[in-house]
């Protein structure tokens, strides 16, 4: 029911990124087939079925791309198909038969996707790495962390899911648009070290302008201005604030009972260590509920932290469904919203080839 329904799209079964990029498609409404290895998919962290919430609302076939039948069906899969998306290092697929050139030949106007760490070129093209290793070479890990610590390891949302599937995902769909004014397909290179090098554009910017310290923790947005951090609350629990603008900062003031006359101005960086004591006073004083009484909904700029068991009731979250539990899976709903072409979740998770003879009936592919 979605915006991309009608969309054929052949995922080749991986790990991580390239997967997260095939879920945004198939809850957009593509028809995505996931491609399973026939000797048993390669798994990152043992999960049963039902559970792999990556790799909802899709069909799965098992194919042996090490054979010809295999291959061949494959490409013709690949003849019926608008995308292509794969996450293997480069030359791995062209070792398989199934690179660019004999899918183009195939299919002209293919989209053919590509997730990597590092790019397809480059003097770490092939070399293996993780969200950790990706983020870390882009200047992003340096800039996580506290002024008196060590860089902070993140949860692998910059590299894998920002960086990645979501770059990845973007590529496809501004191809596949060119490809209708052109009858062209092509290759969308997208590598982890360049989209989480894009999600730091801002930071840059305001480096070269110099506006932004390379250390650590010292910054408005990296947890050293003491209206953008997060504080301990009387029942050792913690909220956020993040009154970046002055008149939000007023209004937060305000809100807690603070006279901003009687704190030292905020444009003095030398001072924050002294604003952050008396904020860090002051939100000690109630707990978790009497702030979010207090805060919630004004404009100081609060949310709560909330944990995973947390953030699906909460009554913001709850009332637009931004979570939802399919036979009793909690987890997050498709998104963007659309006002006409509602986005669904569909299928749950398949198992890996539950579906290779109803694919290939319904594609029109013979073995």
């Amino acid at each position: 029911m979605g915006p991309l329904q009608g969309l054929k799209v052949v995922e080749i079964a991986g790990m991580g990124p390239a997967p997260f990029c095939a879920m945004l498609l198939a809850d957009m409404g593509a028809d995505v087939v996931r491609v399973e290895r026939a000797n048993g998919p390669e798994r990152g962290i043992p999960t049963p079925t039902r559970f792999e919430v990556l790799n909802r609302g899709r069909r799965s076939i098992s194919l042996d791309l090490k054979t010809q039948v295999g291959l061949q069906t494959l490409l013709q899969l690949v003849g019926r198909a608008d995308m292509l998306l794969e996450g293997f290092r480069p030359g791995v697929m062209e070792r398989l038969g199934a690179g660019p050139e004999p899918c183009h030949a195939a299919n002209p106007q293919l989209i053919y996707g590509r997730m990597t760490g590092f790019g397809q070129d480059g003097p770490l093209a092939g070399a293996a790495g993780h969200d950790l290793n990706y983020i870390a070479m882009t200047g992003a890990l340096a800039a996580i962390g506290p002024a008196d610590g060590e860089p902070v390891v993140p949860l692998n949302l910059i590299g894998d899911f920002g960086g990645g599937g979501m770059l990845l995902a973007v590529g496809l769909l501004a191809a596949y648009v060119e490809a209708q004014r052109s009858g062209r397909g092509q290759v969308v290179d997208a590598a982890m070290t360049d989209g989480a090098a894009l999600l730091m554009a801002s930071t840059f910017g305001l480096k070269a302008a110099g506006l932004w310290r390379a250390e650590r923790g010292t910054n408005i947005l990296d947890g050293g201005a003491p209206w953008y951090g997060v504080y301990r609350t009387a029942d050792a629990r913690h909220v956020s604030l993040a009154a970046i603008e002055p008149r939000f900062y007023e209004e937060l003031l305000r809100c807690i009972g603070l006279d901003a006359a009687t704190l030292p101005p905020r444009e003095n960086r030398n001072q924050w260590p002294e604003i952050r004591t008396v904020l860090s006073e002051c939100i000690a004083r109630r707990t978790l509920d009497q702030w979010q009484e207090l805060l919630e909904g004004t404009d100081a700029c609060f949310a709560p932290v909330l944990s995973m068991e947390e953030a699906p009731v909460h009554p913001h979250m709850a009332s637009r469904g931004t979570f939802v539990s399919p036979d009793g899976v909690l987890q997050p709903a498709p998104a963007p919203r659309f006002s006409r072409t509602a986005s669904t979740l569909g299928r749950p998770p398949p198992t890996p080839g539950e579906h290779t003879d109803e694919v290939l009936r319904d594609w029109g592919v013979a073995l």
